[in-house]
């Protein structure tokens, strides 16, 4: 998990309100107001209108002339284009970071794949899931690409708390295991490959049957 220690307050704002952003607890629409802000974190304008610009350039906020600013809408041709940029920059971290993947950093990102297997709601499963994420393209080296691909998988996790948010069910992710196992035998190029595949699966909205067949199209959302 991110260390929060050291965080500004305006990182703090940010973050706090991204998270209920992403969870759909602020509807696309919303006003997010600098007085109400600063007043419920005890700060000045100065870091909130910081915080309300970052959320701007993550795409989960808009400033609109004369209106203030407000969260952000989504549709899921938005959602699409995010998982085809997310597919495009993960493949690259993957490549830059595979020699500098040990085994202690592989069994941490099973670790997190299993307590994905085990989360009991959609939060806890997201949370897993982007963990593994960050624990195989971390060492690539890039913060840049690491900042646009944190972003990307904010914007797409609102596509996944909108949408499964009521009747979850525990998935299993085959593709997260299917990444390590090549990442573990050094098959970079077919690890990227499923890495390609399983990140695009987020723009396509999962039926709501409950069946098997559905478990498994969940199963390599993320």
């Amino acid at each position: 998990m991110t260390d929060h220690s050291d965080e500004t307050i305006a990182a703090r704002i940010s973050r706090v309100l991204a998270d209920r952003i992403v969870t759909g607890q602020l509807a696309p629409g919303s006003k997010l107001k600098q007085d109400h802000i600063a007043e419920e974190f005890g700060s000045s304008h100065v870091p909130v209108r910081e915080a309300l610009r970052r959320l701007e350039a993550q795409g989960l906020a808009i400033s609109e002339p004369r209106r203030g600013v407000r969260v952000a809408s989504f549709d899921l041709a938005e959602v699409q284009e995010v998982a085809r940029m997310r597919a495009a920059l993960e493949v690259l971290a993957l490549r830059h970071a595979a020699p500098h993947l040990t085994p202690s950093i592989l069994d941490q990102a099973e670790r997190a794949t299993l307590e994905g297997d085990q989360a009991v709601d959609v939060r806890g499963w997201e949370a897993a899931n982007r963990r593994f994420h960050r624990l195989v393209l971390s060492p690539c080296g890039m913060p840049r690409l690491l900042a646009a691909i944190d972003d990307l998988h904010a914007a797409s996790a609102r596509f996944l708390f909108a949408t499964w948010n009521s009747g979850w069910m525990t998935p299993k992710d085959r593709d997260h295991r299917a990444i390590l196992g090549f990442l573990r035998e050094g098959e970079t190029e077919h690890a990227a490959t499923v890495l390609e595949r399983h990140v695009q699966w987020i723009g396509r909205r999962p039926a709501r049957s409950g069946g098997a067949a559905d478990a498994e199209r969940f199963a390599i959302v993320g």
